[in-house]
């Protein structure tokens, strides 16, 4: 019997392969997969949706058994690029969040397929999550980063973190992001 994560997991998949769409997982989900040890009851998702049109999307995902949890969608979708839905299954809340072109296309291209209960999941890879906690900021996305670096560093490329965050860093003007993930490398390993 499939854990209700498998079926939310399968349900996406299902709409988003239909459709032809990438998507990956991202945020907590993510974290936990990769050694974070915490409690989440919703799911990220990242889906590079193109030109395919939102109503569209909307109605596979009502057929695949997902309720949108916004009065006004489609002004929610301009505004923030935020997508509410629950499954219904599961009573679990997922933000697909429509991705764009630039680093969520590199997120996509470099996402690796993991089998959950049957279905293949494309997950965000650990040194892109860790660069997106970072960039986050708030206390648990760098207690995940902490305990995904212990988890995760002998596989890690921490230098395709540092160049991500390096991009970003530019991209808005800060100077503060590749200082956190060198603190945060050094606590959890004892290098740098």
């Amino acid at each position: 019997m499939a854990s209700n994560l498998a079926e939310l997991f399968s349900s996406l998949a299902t709409v988003f392969n239909k459709a032809s769409l990438r998507w990956y997982v991202f945020g907590a989900q993510a974290a936990i997969f990769y050694g974070s040890a915490r409690l989440t009851a919703d799911v990220d998702v990242t889906v590079l949706r193109g030109g395919h049109p939102l109503d569209e999307l909307l109605d596979s995902l009502q057929e695949a058994g997902f309720e949108v949890r916004a009065p006004d969608v489609h002004a929610l979708v301009r505004q923030t690029r935020v997508l509410p839905v629950v499954h219904t299954q599961s009573a679990m809340p997922v933000d697909i969040i429509m991705g764009g072109p630039g680093l969520e296309e590199q997120f996509a291209d470099f996402a690796q397929s993991y089998d959950l209960d049957g279905v293949d999941v494309p997950l965000v890879r650990s040194e892109d999550l860790v660069a997106m906690k970072v960039l986050a900021g708030r206390d648990k996305d760098l207690q995940d980063v902490a305990a995904i670096l212990k988890a995760q560093a002998s596989g890690m490329n921490i230098n395709d973190t540092r160049a991500t965050l390096k991009t970003l860093e530019a991209a808005l003007g800060r100077s503060d992001l590749i200082p956190v993930l060198d603190r945060l490398v050094e606590q959890a390993t004892g290098r740098r």
